[in-house]
């Protein structure tokens, strides 16, 4: 088990239950291998897809200590991240959550280079930053009201995903629904669930837990998340919608214009 993995799994509470998990189930295969192995299918952007936006690192604190000894917010700059959330207009919290989480895979799993400014992305699309609907996110991180998506019933423009888990984390024994400011589907929670504050337990509507989650989804997903391909098959993983490709894209890129 390399060092990354072991980090990893101390860091994830829930078991890996085998078989390929994602937010949105089925995953764009905009990757497509010929008989030597090598990528022969078209370049991400004429699919459609938008190019990669810059990532930017997070400024680590100046003694972050080991990744997984202290909650991920302890492993960037206050500094930094209150200037930061205050020049792009992010709720302070959930700033820390989405720096710390790119800290943790900065330090854990360097190859990814996934940048704050994609998780932020993400959370502005997903939930507008725990906003939506009227909730907000607490000092704990917590946000509250829970965000509970519609029912994936199959209905237009919905996937059709019976109920996985019945209705633990989304109330709904019937369909499943994304959950939480990251919107993870209880499939892939139960996979990919983490506990970024080190609270002991993996809290889906906890922004730091569901910030790392989705970094480690993302890299999981998408290797290199600088170059075009890699970014969005991670952003695929979550929704294979071209579409959300762009949105994620335009925001995670507009963060960066206005620092």
């Amino acid at each position: 088990m390399s060092q990354t993995s072991a980090q990893r799994r101390r860091r994830r509470l829930y078991p890996l239950l085998g078989g390929a998990a994602a937010v949105g189930v089925v995953v764009l295969m905009i990757r497509a291998c010929g008989a030597d192995g090598e990528p022969d299918s078209p370049h991400p952007t004429e699919l459609g897809f938008p190019p990669a936006p810059e990532q930017e690192a997070p400024m680590l604190s100046p003694d972050p200590g080991e990744p997984d000894a202290v909650p991920i917010t302890e492993l960037v700059d206050p500094e930094w991240t209150e200037r930061t959330a205050e020049q792009n207009r992010i709720p302070h919290r959930a700033m820390e959550a989405y720096a710390g989480a790119a800290a943790y895979t900065q330090l854990t799993d360097p190859d990814c280079q996934l940048g704050w400014n994609t998780l932020a992305g993400i959370g502005q699309v997903e939930s507008v930053h725990g906003a939506f609907g009227g909730s907000t996110v607490g000092e704990d991180g917590v946000v509250d009201p829970p965000i509970i998506g519609v029912a994936l019933d199959g209905s237009e423009g919905v996937m059709e995903i019976p109920d996985t888990d019945g209705g633990e984390l989304d109330g709904d024994d019937e369909w499943d629904r994304a959950v939480g400011p990251m919107q993870f589907i209880p499939t892939t929670w139960q996979r990919y669930g983490q506990d970024g504050n080190l609270s002991g337990e993996a809290d889906i509507h906890q922004y730091d837990d569901a910030a790392l989650a989705a970094a480690i989804y993302l890299c999981d997903s998408g290797d290199d998340l600088t170059d075009d391909r890699g970014w969005n098959e991670a952003v695929a993983a979550y929704n294979q919608s071209v579409e959300y490709a762009h949105d994620v894209a335009d925001y995670a890129q507009r963060y960066l214009n206005d620092e």
